[in-house]
């Protein structure tokens, strides 16, 4: 009879760990549609903003080895003490209490970890909170209510609508249940987007996981975010904070598209582009420099009437004081 090799378990545990880095790789690298979740998601949503790609990267990069290195670190430790030190292996047991200098590693190697996550998480806080141009190109504020979301374009012509979730009985080919509104909110393309985000009742959160965006709506308080999308398409999210019993019924569309049909958008919401307010601007500035020098010129002619009327009078009164 063959006698079956003993298989070390830090073998089996390096098998395992190769297996499922494996499934996770052949997950991330199927085509799945952008800005949306689908069935058997795994990994995270693709990116569709520089913001989004920052998080990406610290996940991946920074993240997942420092996790995997403890998770291996720690296990393999776990399977050394139960194989090597049990009661049949080791009935000797040592009774070793301390050691400084294993004390100070176990110290010291906690606090570099953390310093090694904190210092690219706080650069990455930095630029998802005020990385925006001073001047940025679109300002849109968003307004939570229980239980659906009001937007404001306030330097388009204050357009302003709200956006519902579509019931179940109303849902069209290629709407999503839970997700598609009847108004969504519309962008677009490579522009930077300031979100200026409140709400008129209780706590919200609007979160659109593919720009990696999540702000929370507090009533009475103006939170700012922003987000620039450098692809076209629909991308959703929800309400991310429990608002009450409607919470569920809160999605966020948002329609990333070209700049011409985003100008078209907003003059079908009886808005207009900033180049439309200027050039609506400029004749009215014209008429008013025109009219400066007739003006002008209309003033002298009335001080001049005056003069000659306090002249005639002045006349009359040395005429009238002489006789």
């Amino acid at each position: 009879m063959t006698r079956i090799k003993k298989i070390h378990p830090l073998y089996l545990f390096s098998g395992l760990t190769a297996f499922f880095a494996g499934m996770s790789a052949a997950g991330a690298a199927e085509t799945h549609p952008v800005g949306q979740p689908y069935e058997w998601e795994t990994v995270l949503q693709a990116s569709a903003s520089p913001v989004r790609d920052s998080v990406e990267h610290f996940h991946d990069h920074i993240l997942l080895p420092v996790i995997a290195a403890i998770v291996a670190f720690v296990f393999g430790l776990l399977l050394i003490i139960i194989f090597r030190f049990n009661a049949k292996a080791n009935p000797v047991p040592s009774k070793t209490t301390h050691n400084t200098m294993l004390e100070i590693i176990w110290t010291l190697v906690p606090i570099i970890i953390l310093a090694t996550i904190a210092v690219p998480s706080m650069k990455l806080l930095y630029y998802a909170d005020a990385t925006y141009d001073k001047h940025p190109g679109l300002t849109v504020k968003v307004t939570g209510y229980q239980w659906y979301w009001g937007y404001e374009y306030p330097k388009l012509g204050d357009v302003s609508f709200m956006s519902n979730y579509i019931h179940d009985e109303d849902l069209k080919p290629g709407d999503l249940r839970l997700l598609s509104t009847d108004n969504p909110l519309v962008v677009p393309v490579d522009t930077d987007v300031r979100v200026q985000v409140t709400a008129a009742d209780v706590i919200h959160s609007w979160s659109v996981p593919a720009f990696g965006v999540k702000m929370d709506a507090v009533p009475g308080r103006i939170n700012e975010t922003w987000f620039r999308a450098d692809k076209t398409g629909t991308f959703y999210g929800q309400c991310s904070q429990l608002c009450g019993a409607g919470h569920a019924y809160m999605p966020i569309e948002v329609k990333a598209v070209s700049k011409e049909d985003f100008a078209k958008f907003i003059k079908a919401q009886g808005g207009k582009m900033p180049a439309e307010q200027a050039s609506a601007a400029a004749p009215g500035s014209a008429q008013a420099a025109e009219m400066k020098p007739a003006a002008k010129a209309a003033e002298a002619k009335k001080a001049d009437m005056k003069a000659e009327t306090t002249k005639a009078a002045e006349e009359a009164g040395s005429k009238k004081a002489g006789e």
